[in-house]
């Protein structure tokens, strides 16, 4: 997940985490050079997408201008983290 706009500097990541957490989705987020932030989630299907959703609006203060969704193969992230 790659979400674009007003997306660094609103507790995006920090949300993020704590959203996951919440939810028991495991995998990382992080702020990117280009000013977007990317994240990779693994867990229940259901949870995932509910966390996905989530990112399309982001914490208050954030703007979501575009959200780019690609599936991959889990790779057996356990817990969830900030990285970066």
């Amino acid at each position: 997940m790659v979400a674009r706009g007003r997306v660094q500097g609103v507790f995006f990541r920090a949300t993020c985490a704590r959203e996951a957490r919440a939810r028991g989705v495991a995998g990382w987020v992080r702020n990117r050079t280009d000013g977007a932030v990317e994240a990779a989630f693994e867990g229940p299907a259901e949870q995932v997408a509910a966390l996905v959703a989530w990112c399309g609006a982001g914490p208050e203060g954030a703007r979501v201008d575009d959200l780019g969704v690609t599936e991959e193969e889990p790779v057996g992230d356990k817990g969830f983290r900030i990285d970066g």
